[in-house]
């Protein structure tokens, strides 16, 4: 990591953490970043501005009231980046009020509706339609009066005011990556609520490494649960992604994952997000897509209703997985929008490779019918927010040859403690990515089983039935366990004869030991 890197993010967390007062770390949450996402597009749109008005030796902040120039550049900015805010409104424009102390909260209010206004009937508009819902300017969080949230929230422009955004090309990333790194921060104090928005780092770095090794360009990634969109930007770390697909059914985390990718330098061209419930309510079952991934929320209950046996993501199964348990119904979605040479590789609780019932009769017809489970690898306990479980991850392929073993690897002992949470160090995320690319048997750590071998254990996937890690114990020397007794004794009569002799020399009697 860069200096330049460490030090916006130790910048911008100081302030998310002095300025929230007594809010709740989780609620601040929406404002802080939110009010970074406006200085970026601020700060963009007046870049962009003054591109377009260099040859009329112009400067973008000099139009306000000149109707041809803004009505020109508003145009061009649309059809461009996506949207467009007027001169009065820029970030930076405020900021300088609110240093003045003028009442700026109500056209910041403003500035917000504008620039999601400003993508009304255009292509962008699903990106940038009630993306500031969350920022919620009359809300007695803030402050009892209008004056006291004016007063907090020009604080927060103020500061934000004084961090450079402006980098080069080649450290685009920078302001994205801290960007996560808020999130991840605001995930940690979140606690249980956390698993709703984020998964931790290293599993979305590990998930996308699994699901890039050897790829150099993938024409798609898709998650189904993308929460904050940190798994799918995670992916373009690792390989070319042309499009990014998502659906998140929380209202809040589907607005952070939008300005999450148009941080990240995303075009709204590029990222298609939707809000609504993945399985009840499918936004992209047209598509198919080169990568799938997803960390979705473990045991979550569901309709399970009848209908959907004629639904064609689950109708080819026989069964559907149990109203209290989505676990199978999020893997025969993700598999279902999985292209023909795609991969895929998905976070479950471990229930998933054992459990009996409709969940057995599913798992039989993806690994009996069908072939496309590559890989179980089992990871440590306590490493997600909100459970401490231990977890596993399933990849899938759908064009793996008949003979093709499965690879179980178990690297639920490869962790590093933390305080509150264990996780995922490099070496550990290094070593069962290269297990898994190089398919080889490692003792204790990862093996091939034929689909003979799971066949006779009954289609059970556990993995301790394939990867014996059961360590003997030291053989005990039963002549030095003596020994160590004979001293102990010895040590103790003679510490008892010191104690004797000290208590007759004070005349008290010698307590027994």
């Amino acid at each position: 990591m860069s200096e330049h890197q460490a030090e916006l993010e130790k910048r911008l967390w100081a302030i998310a953490n002095e300025l929230r007062g007594n809010m709740g770390a989780d609620e601040f949450r929406n404002y802080i970043l939110g009010l970074i996402f406006f200085k970026f597009l601020s700060e963009k749109i007046e870049k962009t501005g003054n591109d377009i008005l260099s040859e009329d030796n112009m400067k973008f902040e000099e139009i306000g009231g000149k109707e041809e120039y803004i009505e020109a550049v508003r145009e061009y900015c649309v059809n461009s980046i996506g949207y467009f805010i007027e001169p009065k409104y820029l970030f930076r424009v405020l900021a300088r009020r609110a240093r003045n102390r003028e009442f700026i909260i109500e056209d910041l209010g403003l500035a917000l509706k504008y620039i999601e206004d400003s993508t009304n009937g255009q292509d962008s508009s699903d990106d940038f339609s009630g993306l500031f819902g969350d920022v919620d300017l009359t809300s007695l969080k803030l402050g009892k009066s209008v004056e006291d949230k004016n007063k907090l929230i020009s604080e927060v422009l103020k500061h934000l005011n004084e961090i450079n955004f402006e980098f080069e090309d080649t450290e685009m990333d920078i302001l994205g990556n801290a960007y996560e790194y808020l999130i991840g921060q605001f995930a940690s104090y979140a606690g249980k609520k956390a698993g709703e928005f984020y998964t931790p780092a290293q599993a979305s770095k590990l998930l996308a490494m699994l699901t890039t090794a050897g790829r150099e360009k993938v024409k798609s990634a898709y998650d189904p649960t993308c929460g904050s969109g940190s798994l799918l930007l995670k992916i373009a770390r690792y390989t070319d992604v042309a499009s990014f697909y998502g659906q998140e059914l929380n209202t809040t985390t589907y607005n952070l994952a939008r300005m999450n990718m148009i941080l990240h330098g995303v075009g709204f061209n590029d990222f298609e997000i939707k809000q609504g419930d993945t399985l009840e309510e499918p936004q992209h079952l047209d598509k198919k897509f080169d990568i799938v991934v997803a960390n979705p929320p473990f045991s979550q209950k569901w309709s399970a209703n009848d209908s959907f046996l004629s639904d064609e993501r689950f109708s080819s199964y026989g069964k559907l997985a149990p109203s209290s348990k989505a676990d199978f119904a999020f893997i025969q979605h993700m598999i279902y929008q999985l292209s023909e040479n795609g991969i895929m590789a998905v976070i479950v609780p471990h229930g998933v490779l054992f459990r009996g019932a409709s969940e057995g009769v599913i798992r039989k017809y993806l690994l009996k019918d069908k072939n496309y489970i590559d890989a179980i690898i089992g990871l440590p306990a306590n490493i997600f927010y909100g459970t401490s479980i231990p977890t596993c991850i399933i990849v899938v392929k759908k064009n793996r040859k008949i003979d093709d073993d499965i690879l179980f690897i178990d690297a639920s002992n490869e962790f590093e403690k933390a305080k509150n949470q264990n996780y995922l160090r490099d070496e550990d995320v290094e070593k069962i990515v290269n297990a898994y690319v190089n398919r080889e048997d490692v003792e204790k750590y990862s093996k091939k089983v034929s689909m003979k071998e799971i066949e006779e254990n009954d289609y059970n996937l556990n993995i301790p039935r394939y990867v014996d890690t059961f360590e003997e114990e030291e053989e005990i020397n039963l002549d030095e366990v003596v020994e160590n007794i004979t001293n102990l004794d010895k040590e103790m009569k003679e510490n008892n004869e010191i104690i004797k002799n000290f208590c007759d020399e004070l005349g008290i009697k010698a307590p027994v030991i």
